[in-house]
């Protein structure tokens, strides 16, 4: 196992590595955010994945849903992602729930941080509610054309967000990558109990000279 891991065991310690292996995960969204946070954090040490998706992968879904082939069209999104990313690692434990995440806390749910992928407000509307009844901790992504959002979510509130339907714009799928890949990257260093701001939400985008910004807004807390 130490082999698995060792160039992150370089990176932050044994300690940081051992601290991983205690951690449970829930990743809300099997997409493309999905897709790739559960690539990215698959191969981390963290003990428990799951994920929770009842949609199924169509074929204008491949191109930016990076765990999905065309022989997955049809299936369920969560239980392919969940084949594929234990195929990486034998340490890992992880499970598909192919239902609502409004059905899915219908049960008892014991998570150490939960990961946004959806693509809907009103669902992260039911994670923010959720982890604050839990005291959880929660990481927000969002993404359309080039440009995302991400936050970790601990003291902040959600409501500011606005809650409309918006119309489906186009989508870069490396700029999916990149927001999953930041939302990894808070996750990782949440849970390993690295350094970490909370409830700053960062807006990351390429301007019309293709030049990469971020931007970030610290959030107001009740």
């Amino acid at each position: 196992m130490k082999n698995y891991f060792n160039r992150q065991i370089m990176l932050w310690g044994q300690e940081a590595q051992d601290t991983l292996a205690t951690k449970r995960v829930l990743i809300v969204g099997s997409g493309g955010l999905g897709c790739s946070v559960s690539l990215a954090l698959s191969g981390s040490g963290i003990a428990v994945i799951d994920m929770v998706d009842f949609d199924r992968v169509e074929l204008h879904n491949i191109h930016r849903q990076v765990l999905f082939d065309m022989d997955d069209n049809g299936k369920f999104k969560a239980e392919v992602a969940v084949d594929k990313i234990l195929r990486r690692n034998p340490f890992l434990k992880s499970r598909a729930y192919t239902v609502s995440f409004e059905e899915f806390i219908k049960e008892p749910r014991d998570y150490d941080l939960i990961v946004d992928a959806t693509d809907n407000l009103f669902v992260r509307e039911q994670i923010d509610n959720f982890a604050k009844e839990k005291n959880i901790a929660w990481i927000y992504g969002s993404v359309e054309e080039f440009n995302g959002q991400v936050c970790l979510f601990k003291e902040a509130n959600f409501d500011m967000f606005a809650k409309k339907e918006l119309e489906p714009k186009g989508i870069s799928a490396p700029m999916v990558m990149q927001i999953a890949s930041f939302e990894a990257n808070l996750a990782l260093r949440y849970l390993a109990n690295l350094p970490i701001k909370s409830d700053l939400l960062y807006y990351l985008y390429y301007n019309n000279e293709g030049e990469f910004e971020v931007k970030s807004f610290k959030l107001p807390t009740k």
